[in-house]
């Protein structure tokens, strides 16, 4: 009975430590008093209640408290509940202090909870990032076509990273002044002369307005000369006119095959009247019997003069 007595004894006793050194996590606590981290056994009890990682709050106060900022243990638990980043916040406060970016806490955590990395943000602020644009297609007022890659060198914007515009509209809005500045030059080969004009008139238009990124550069990386677009078009224009022009010539062949059958046809008929004709005439007199076989002869000799020409035709085209 003692034994037994003893076992749940020892049971207890252990699950008594393991719930308290789960609430309380004293080497965690040990860690921050050492670096001169203010936190209490109550605070930390209440991060295990609330569902907090102590470790993950600790951790990113132990690191700014390091690098000579103050933040407060209740700021970073509001973050984490509001499904921010601790860490990401707190090392792009480091990195901003330690740059001399103005990058207030609050600020730092909008960014984070607009869904954009703030620390690759304060980066891409102090370190430029290079942004390379696809192949833009453009044709000159001469119908050359022109094809040209450029790279954007962009710095962050701090102030406008929340509600500001990313990546894709740069790159829109770069490709949209190439292809106006190639449009408006005279020749292709004034681009090719001075490609610089590319970046110059692109810079001017302020194309970095209304977005998380100030542009700083534009390069213009290669330029190539592609198809005469002109050309093309002319030709497939000329091509559109002759079918145009055949299509109308074969609908005149077509009436005039038409009205040449409508004629015929009234011969025929005027042809099939000639008989009957004749009958009347026959009975009303004045047709005679030797008439009828005159007018007989003389269809007879045209019928072979008509024949004695078609074979000397055929002898002169032999």
């Amino acid at each position: 009975m003692d034994a037994i007595f003893l076992l749940f004894s020892v049971i207890a006793i252990i699950l008594v430590f393991s719930l308290f050194f789960y609430f309380i996590p004293v080497g965690l606590w040990i860690s921050a008093l050492a670096a001169r981290v203010r936190i209490g056994i109550g605070e930390l009890i209440g991060m295990r209640l609330r569902r907090v990682p102590p470790r993950t709050i600790l951790g990113s106060q132990i690191n700014a408290t390091k690098a000579g900022l103050e933040i407060p243990t209740a700021f970073l638990e509001a973050h984490y509940l509001a499904g921010g980043h601790v860490e990401n916040v707190v090392n792009a406060l480091i990195a901003a202090d330690k740059a001399g970016i103005g990058l207030t806490r609050e600020r730092a955590a909008a960014i984070d909870l607009a869904g954009r990395n703030v620390l690759e943000a304060v980066q891409v602020s102090v370190n430029p990032k290079v942004i390379s644009t696809p192949m833009v297609t453009a044709v000159a007022k001469d119908g050359i076509q022109v094809k040209a890659t450029s790279r954007v060198t962009v710095r962050a914007n701090i102030e406008r990273l929340v509600g500001g515009a990313g990546e894709e509209t740069i790159m829109a809005r770069v490709g949209e002044g190439i292809v106006t500045t190639i449009g408006s030059s005279e020749t292709h080969k004034d681009v090719l002369e001075n490609p610089d004009l590319i970046s110059k008139t692109v810079l001017d238009k302020g194309l970095d307005s209304g977005t998380a990124y100030e542009i700083l550069s534009i390069d213009i990386a290669d330029v190539d000369v592609g198809d005469n677009i002109g050309a093309k078009l002319q030709t497939d224009q000329a091509e559109a006119d002759k079918n145009i022009a055949q299509a109308r010539a074969e609908e005149r062949r077509a009436m005039a095959v038409a009205r040449e059958q409508e004629m015929r046809a009234t011969v025929v008929e005027a042809e099939a009247e000639v008989p009957r004709a004749m009958s009347d005439a026959f009975r009303s007199g004045n047709l005679g019997i030797m008439d009828y076989y005159r007018m007989r002869n003389i269809e007879a000799d045209t019928q072979m003069r008509e024949g004695i020409a078609g074979e000397t035709e055929e002898e002169e085209n032999t």
